[in-house]
């Protein structure tokens, strides 16, 4: 598993061997993938969008391939660039990308 996969990824799909850190309840398949980050550095970041992905133990880092297991509307973000956000309140909505920010970054 890699972190970091040189991008834009061949054919426009995940690489395999792409690791991404993803909140648990995606990843058990509990809550839909409601955000999709790809940092600028290059990292992938998935969560459900309701519950704190800081939390102790509410994140891992695990193969891609296993966010899309569930969630196989993620798979169509892998030309989401670096320093982009995909987001969606629900998995019947489409997603919405924008440049990312973390909190307290200045606008």
């Amino acid at each position: 598993m890699f972190q970091h996969v040189p991008w834009p990824f061949p054919e426009g799909s995940f690489p395999a061997s792409l690791g991404a850190v993803l909140q648990r309840t995606v990843l058990d398949g509990d809550e839909p993938a409601r955000v999709v980050i790809h940092t600028e550095d290059g990292s992938w970041l998935i969560g459900d969008g309701i519950t704190d992905p800081n939390e102790p133990g509410a994140s891992i880092a695990t193969h891609i391939s296993h966010a899309i297991e569930h969630n196989s509307s993620v798979n169509e973000l892998a030309t989401l660039p670096p320093g982009h956000v995909a987001t969606r309140d629900d998995p019947a909505q489409p997603w919405i990308i924008e440049p990312h920010r973390w909190p307290g970054d200045e606008a």
